[in-house]
């Protein structure tokens, strides 16, 4: 039986649901508030391309190396991003939590806050997690600043680390939160969420 087994997560701001081919047209149309597959520095899907991505993510879920999951909107009930876990690694009870994206009309709210304490309280309460990972590209400042936030460290930078699609060079922040920060963390998350 696989470490990281396919759950939903519920909150009161989002969701956690297991990415199905269900989600894909809610998706397109989230995809399409703010034309976000044209930000160069990150891995975000066209709308033409949705349903390779979600097709190229259910084969990871497959390999037990991702679990991917639709985040849903608790007040509409409609997908408008993605998240998962992913480089999942359970011999080392390791795993990183990323390929995340929302509508722009939901940035910056309380949804990404609750679903990071969502998959953050079940990877380190439920599943005994030592450390989860949070990688983006060094010129996102935005995702930076947020997986600052969260509290986790910068481990280091891994300079020329993938090729983007636009044919540069990606240099990649990874950062963690490990076990013993986990309370800190948390109590932030839900400082934050009640404020």
């Amino acid at each position: 039986m696989p470490w990281i087994e396919p759950i939903t997560l519920i909150g009161s701001h989002a969701i956690l649901e297991p990415l199905s081919k269900k989600h894909h047209d809610d998706l397109v149309e989230a995809v399409k508030d703010g034309k976000l597959w044209e930000l160069w520095y990150t891995f975000i899907p066209n709308p033409e391309a949705m349903e390779k991505e979600i097709n190229r993510r259910l084969e990871l879920k497959a390999h037990h190396s991702m679990l991917p999951f639709a985040v849903i909107d608790a007040k509409t009930k409609k997908a408008i991003g993605m998240t998962s876990f992913l480089n999942i690694d359970s011999a080392n009870k390791r795993l990183e939590i990323g390929s995340t994206w929302y509508r722009l009309s939901s940035q910056r709210t309380a949804i990404n806050t609750e679903c990071k304490l969502l998959l953050l309280t079940h990877a380190f309460e439920i599943k005994k997690s030592i450390a989860i990972e949070f990688r983006t590209h060094f010129l996102n400042k935005n995702s930076r600043k947020a997986i600052e936030n969260l509290g986790a460290k910068l481990d280091g930078v891994l300079r020329n680390h993938i090729l983007s699609s636009n044919g540069t060079l990606r240099d990649t922040c990874v950062y963690s939160i490990i076990e013993n920060e986990w309370s800190s963390v948390k109590s932030n998350l839900l400082f934050r969420l009640r404020n």
